[in-house]
This record gives C-alpha cells, structure tokens and sequence, in this order.
C-alpha cells in the first residue's frame, strides 16, 4: 500500500512541476507580438492595412489565441495549487500523527496553599 501511495505521490508532484511548465508556455504565447515589424516599416512603425479582411481575422484570431492562453495558464496554475494544498495538507497530517510530547500535569495548589 505505501508503495501505491508513494508512487501517487510522486506522480502528483511531477504533474504539478509540468503544470508550471505548460503555464510558462502559455505566458510566453501571450507576451509574443502580434504584430512583427514589417518590411514596409516606416522609423519603426508597423504598416497594416486594416481594410483588409484577410488581415483582421488574423488579428482577431491572434487576439483570441492569446485570451485562450492567458485563461488557461490561469486555470492550470489554479489546479496546480489546489493539488500542492492537498500534498502540503497530507504532509501536515503526517506530522501531527507524531507522538506528541507528553507534558507534566500542573499541581493544583491545596486550599491551604491558596489562603495566603
């Protein structure tokens, strides 16, 4: 049984350092530009024709691509932190099934004691 919860574990935890992965990923395709610097460029500026259809679906699509990313790398990391909570809590647990240590009882003072 240790064996099968050792090896659940182990898993666990190498799906939450790929969940950080996958969100890295996700992050850098929503910092990429949409739109590159173009060979008609005029002192650095990008020259679009919006007025092409072709050319404002593909930015809406981009657009969306990196609303999906951003969203989803969102979600990820949400479930990658619900999943090391879980570990954090079963690793708290463990801990306080450690015998605790025993303390001395305290004297209760006698009633002679107390008059003073």
């Amino acid at each position: 049984m240790s064996k099968k919860v050792d090896k659940q574990r182990d898993l666990t935890e190498r799906l939450i350092r790929s969940g950080y992965r996958a969100a890295e990923e996700l992050i850098k395709v929503a910092e990429a530009p949409i739109i590159k610097n173009s060979k008609n460029s005029v002192a650095g500026e990008d020259m679009i024709d919006f007025t092409d259809d072709l050319a404002a679906e593909k930015m809406k699509n981009a657009a969306a691509a990196k609303k999906l990313a951003i969203f989803d790398a969102f979600e990820i990391l949400d479930k990658v932190k619900e999943k090391q909570e879980s570990l954090d809590e079963i690793d708290g647990k463990k801990k306080e099934e450690k015998p605790k240590e025993v303390k001395k009882p305290t004297t209760i003072p006698k009633p002679e004691d107390r008059a003073s």
